[in-house]
C-alpha cells in the first residue's frame, strides 16, 4: 500500500528539544495611525515650548537708565553697530590701501634721540685694528727680555718678538729700543682673544726690499753685491737684507767660481719673486744690460746676422744680439727668409724696442721702405739710402718714446 509524500512529511518528526528550535522572524508592522499620531505629539510639545518662550520675553520688561541721555543711547547703539561691522570685516583678507593711516603708529629716529656722529665714533673704537698685511706706525711703551711692546692705537698694544726686531742678530736690543720710540711696523698676526697683535720690524724691511729689487729689476737698472758664500751651483750675496743667487752659468768666468767669494761683482736682475723668495742675478746680463742702456728707439744699426730662425733674425749688435721679426722685415709679401737676407750679411735696421728687463732688442726694416715690398725688390738701394730714411722716421720714435 504507497504512501503519499504529503502524509510522509507530516509524519516527520524533529529531534531534539524544541527550546533549540530557531523561532520564526517576527515582522514589526507599523500602521499609518501610529505614525501620525506620535507626529501630532512632537509638534504639539515644539509649539507649547516656543509658547513659554514668547511668555518669557513679554514677562522682562526693559530697564529705564537713569542719567543717559537719548543722545549717548543712540551714541552706544553707533558703537555696537560698529563694533559688528568690525567682526564682520575680521573675516574679509586684510588690505594695507585700505587702512586708515591716522591711527598707525610710527617711530622716527628723532625719537630715539640719535646721534649719527656718536654712532661711528662707537664703531670705530670697537673696530680691531691691525689686519695681517697691515703697515702701522707705534709707539714703544715696555721693553722685555723676550720682545717689546708697540701702542699701536688699539684697545691692546701689539706685541714685537725680540727676533723680528730687524735683520740679523740685535746685540744692543735695549740700547736700539728706548721707551717713546717712534717705529713702523708691519702685522704679522691678527689680534687674540686680549685683542693684542703680533707686529713685526723686520717684516717690513724684506717687504719693502722686494718692492725695491722689483722696481729695479723692471727698469733694467745694474746693482754691485759682495759675494759672501759660494756652492756646487753659484754664488750667494746679500741684497738689500734679501739672499741673491748667481749661477754659474751667468758669470762671465765660471770655472773657478768660489774664488769670488768677498769680491764685488756687478750684476743684473734675472728673476724676481717675491712669493716664492726667489732672486736671481747674472753678471753676463749686466753686460748686455751695459750695452743696451746707450742704444735709443728708433736708432739706426748696423749689425750681422748671426742665425736665421723660422720667426725672423738675430742680430749680433757688437755683445748684444737683436730679433728682426718676421712681422718688422718688410710691408710686402714674402715666401722665405732667406730671399731677403743671409747668414753672415751685414745689415742696417732701425731699434724699434728696448726691453731692460728682459735684456731684448727688437728691430724693423719695413719702416725703411718708401714702398711697400721695396726691401724685396731692390734691397741694395734701402740699405744705402737708410740713414735718410731713418731720419724720417725720428718722429714717430720720439712720440713713442713720450708715451712709455
Amino acid at each position: 500500500m504507497g504512501v503519499s509524500d504529503k502524509s510522509a512529511q507530516n509524519n516527520i518528526q524533529p529531534k531534539g528539544n524544541k527550546k533549540d528550535l530557531k523561532k520564526p522572524l517576527q515582522v514589526l508592522h507599523i500602521s499609518k495611525k501610529d505614525t501620525q499620531k506620535k507626529s501630532q505629539e512632537t509638534q504639539a510639545k515644539t509649539n507649547n515650548s516656543q509658547e513659554e518662550t514668547k511668555n518669557k520675553n513679554i514677562a522682562i520688561k526693559p530697564q529705564i537708565l537713569e542719567g543717559e541721555s537719548a543722545n549717548e543711547i543712540e551714541s552706544n547703539y553707533e558703537n555696537i553697530k560698529a563694533f559688528d561691522s568690525s567682526q564682520h570685516d575680521l573675516n574679509k583678507p586684510l588690505n594695507s590701501s585700505e587702512q586708515n593711516t591716522e591711527f598707525q603708529l610710527e617711530r622716527t629716529v628723532d625719537e630715539f634721540d640719535f646721534d649719527e656722529n656718536a654712532f661711528l665714533e662707537a664703531l670705530n673704537e670697537n673696530e680691531p685694528v691691525g689686519s695681517t698685511g697691515e703697515t702701522i706706525s707705534g709707539k714703544v711703551i715696555a721693553i722685555e727680555s723676550d720682545g717689546l711692546y708697540v701702542d699701536i692705537g688699539g684697545k691692546a698694544p701689539g706685541f714685537m718678538p725680540k727676533k723680528e726686531c730687524g735683520l740679523g742678530v740685535i746685540t744692543n736690543f735695549k740700547e736700539k729700543f728706548t721707551k717713546g720710540l717712534e717705529i713702523e711696523v708691519l702685522v704679522i698676526k691678527e689680534q687674540n682673544a686680549d685683542g693684542m697683535v703680533t707686529v713685526s720690524a723686520r717684516a717690513l724691511i724684506l717687504r719693502q726690499s722686494w718692492e725695491k729689487v722689483s722696481s729695479s729689476a723692471k727698469n733694467g737698472e745694474i746693482i754691485h753685491v759682495l759675494i759672501n758664500g759660494f756652492n756646487r751651483g753659484g754664488l750667494t750675496c746679500d741684497v738689500d737684507g734679501l739672499r741673491g743667487f748667481i749661477p754659474r752659468s751667468q758669470l762671465e768666468d765660471g770655472q773657478d767660481h768660489q774664488s769670488f767669494v768677498g769680491k764685488t761683482l756687478k750684476v743684473a736682475f734675472l728673476e724676481v719673486n717675491p712669493e716664492t723668495r726667489k732672486l736671481v742675478l747674472s753678471q753676463k746680463k749686466a753686460s748686455l744690460v751695459s750695452k743696451l742702456s746707450g742704444l735709443k728707439l728708433g736708432q739706426l744699426i748696423e749689425g750681422e746676422v748671426l742665425a736665421i730662425k723660422p720667426y725672423g733674425f738675430f742680430i749680433d749688435l757688437g755683445g748684444a744680439s737683436g730679433l728682426l721679426h718676421q712681422s718688422s722685415l718688410t710691408n710686402g709679401s714674402i715666401r722665405s727668409l732667406r730671399e731677403i737676407f743671409k747668414e753672415g750679411e751685414t745689415i742696417k735696421a732701425l731699434i724699434s724696442e728696448i726691453d731692460l728687463e728682459k735684456g731684448r732688442i727688437g728691430l724693423n726694416t719695413a719702416l725703411l721702405e718708401n714702398s711697400a715690398g721695396e726691401l724685396i725688390v731692390d734691397k741694395q738701394k734701402v740699405m744705402q739710402e737708410a740713414r735718410e730714411r731713418a731720419l724720417k722716421t725720428k718722429s714717430l720714435f720720439d712720440k713713442k718714446e713720450q708715451d712709455r
